[in-house]
């Protein structure tokens, strides 16, 4: 069985109370956007007051974020399974996973971040920068193990195999499968990724 690093699947940063409203907030999101999304509407919605969410979530931007990432939060383990090719299936295997489970709030998300430079500013600092140090952990892994050298690791490699599957995932027809991720990974990123640097 494939060994993982990193905070349990199951693990919250979050209280039960705060859980419960960051899973109102992900509901609203999605029947509302986030343009129509209201604190007012969060807080009466979960039985609570607008003090105790700002107390928590300074802003409008900071809650939807959070309520994002905690809703995706499995994908944020890191996996060890002692090989590059493991780990990037692995990787591939739970987005695929995330974008089943959350393609109507990642659409959301990505169309209202080109309209709010906070939620933007939000989405790289607690998401995507989060999901850039996992990738390149696996891959520095892979090159202290000799499997890969570290001058074919680039800093436009990391985000293909998520940026494609995420992709996938909100392009209604089309999900992506585990024959995606394989061809994704065998023909495409292990390829660059072994190729001689010269």
């Amino acid at each position: 069985m494939p060994q993982t690093v990193g905070r349990s699947a199951e693990s919250s940063p979050w209280s039960p109370r705060e859980s419960e409203l960051l899973a109102v907030t992900l509901r609203l999101l999605q029947e509302h956007g986030y343009e129509r999304l209201t604190i007012d509407a969060v807080a009466g919605a979960a039985r609570a007051s607008k003090a105790t969410v700002y107390r928590r979530w300074p802003s409008k931007a900071d809650l939807v974020l959070a309520a994002f990432i905690d809703g995706v939060r499995q994908a944020t383990v890191t996996p060890d399974t002692g090989t590059l090719r493991g780990d990037l299936m692995q990787i591939g295997e739970k987005i695929c996973q995330q974008g089943r489970q959350h393609a109507s709030t990642i659409r959301a998300v990505l169309v209202e971040v080109s309209h709010h430079p906070a939620l933007n500013d939000a989405l790289q600092r607690q998401f995507l920068d989060q999901r850039e140090a996992s990738i390149k952990g696996v891959l520095q892994r892979a090159v202290d193990r000799g499997e890969i050298s570290a001058a074919a690791v680039t800093d436009e490699l990391w985000d293909l195999l998520p940026g494609y599957l995420i992709f996938r995932s909100i392009i209604a027809g089309r999900p992506p499968t585990r024959e995606t991720v394989r061809a994704l990974v065998d023909d495409v990123i292990m390829p660059g990724l072994t190729r001689s640097v010269g």
